[in-house]
């Protein structure tokens, strides 16, 4: 025979299944984002490397006043396109015309003598801020500058003075972070929200099954069984929390999944877990699952109506997003104590391990206790309540 809770745990968790359009607003919940921000990054990447498939153009107008400078710009993979003189309204509307033009080049009509005479030639450079050619526009300027510091050199020896008189200074740098570390710090944010289906799966369900039943005034025969009331509670907690954790495994493989076949490398980056790490993540995100259906089943207990719990668990959902936030507005860095704060201690946990380091079997263990514990006291609270029939019933 089965225990009590386990019966009332199938038959709460047969009767929210019968509700198709319920779960599937939960799969769409869960499989929304992990999609939403493999498509972010992939237009990320499409833009990173816009410039090495499809090359760059530039328009440039007098292109003849400067040669060198042409071949540098061609050596660059730039194609120059020499464009006849164009006003400002000309040129705007050249840049409006062609999406793929990365800008206009234009050469003064005293270039030529100004640089003859060694006086500061300008050259104008045209763009659009609001076109998705900043990449390209950047690399044309390091062209012009590098031209520009060649001039200068070939100025100061042609004078006798070394150029090295005006660098008295050289710095390396030297990036010791790794791509791993790179793409955590980049995706960091994204991370975070994969623990949120803890605290949505569940919840219609745990609102329906506390506050839903005490309106349909159900509540009152299941009472009225031969179960304890801490069976009860244990039963709809469990079908509360599975719910949760389907749906957070879910998003969780899937994420895994989007970010295992997106090219990252392509951007200095990379996705350093496999699928035992990602079981890892899984397994220590379960209390998390555990305690958000203690807390919503104890919340939509206390409410008077079915309305008053749907209120009450949408501030609540809000709560797991202060510790992120807080971090990240104060700038912390990864300590101890964060692995004690529920969901704060999940995507702590699966940022380090993203970076690639050894996090150790403690904050393992601090993540999933920080969750636990809180768990069965709020279910433990939640039973001795429900002991209470003014307080089930509401009068």
């Amino acid at each position: 025979m089965k225990p009590a809770f386990v019966t009332i745990c199938l038959k709460e968790l047969r009767e929210t299944l019968r509700e198709k359009r319920t779960v599937g607003l939960l799969l769409l919940f869960t499989l929304m984002y992990p999609v939403m921000f493999g498509i972010l990054i992939t237009q990320i990447i499409d833009r990173s490397t816009r410039s090495e498939r499809e090359g760059i153009e530039l328009a440039v107008i007098g292109a003849a006043k400067a040669p060198t400078l042409m071949a540098q710009l061609k050596q660059k993979n730039i194609t120059v396109i020499d464009t006849a003189p164009l006003d400002e309204a000309g040129i705007a509307a050249l840049l409006e015309k062609k999406d793929k033009v990365a800008g206009v080049l234009r050469l003064s009509e005293k270039f030529g003598a100004n640089y003859a005479a060694m006086r500061p030639a300008r050259i104008e450079l045209w763009f659009n801020s609001a076109a998705e050619s900043g990449p390209q526009r950047r690399e044309v300027e390091d062209v012009l500058e590098a031209y520009g510091t060649n001039v200068a050199s070939a100025r100061l020896l042609a004078h006798g003075v070394s150029p090295a008189a005006l660098a008295p200074i050289q710095v390396q740098r030297y990036d010791t972070g790794t791509n791993a570390s790179r793409s955590a710090g980049f995706i960091g944010s994204m991370l975070s929200m994969l623990f949120f289906p803890a605290f949505f799966c569940g919840m219609s369900a745990a609102v329906d099954s506390t506050a839903g039943e005490r309106e349909r005034r159900s509540l009152e025969v299941l009472m009225a069984q031969p179960a304890r009331a801490w069976e009860i509670i244990t039963g709809k907690w469990l079908m509360a929390a599975s719910l949760a954790i389907i749906g957070l495994t879910l998003e969780l493989i899937l994420a895994h999944m989007v970010l295992s076949w997106l090219p990252l490398e392509e951007i200095g980056m990379t996705w350093s877990l496999n699928w035992f790490d990602i079981g890892m993540v899984c397994i220590v995100a379960l209390p998390l699952a555990l305690l958000a259906a203690a807390l919503q089943i104890a919340l939509a207990m206390n409410a008077k109506s079915f309305k008053e719990a749907q209120s009450l668990l949408s501030i609540v959902l809000l709560l797991p997003m202060l510790p992120g936030v807080v971090v990240s507005m104060m700038d912390l860095k990864t300590a101890l104590w964060m692995y004690a704060v529920p969901m704060l201690s999940n995507q702590t946990l699966l940022r380090e391990m993203s970076k690639g380091v050894d996090v150790g079997v403690l904050p393992f263990l601090l993540t999933f206790l920080s969750a636990a514990l809180p768990a069965l006291a709020i279910v433990a609270f939640a039973g001795w309540r429900m002991k209470s029939e003014r307080y089930v019933l509401a009068v």
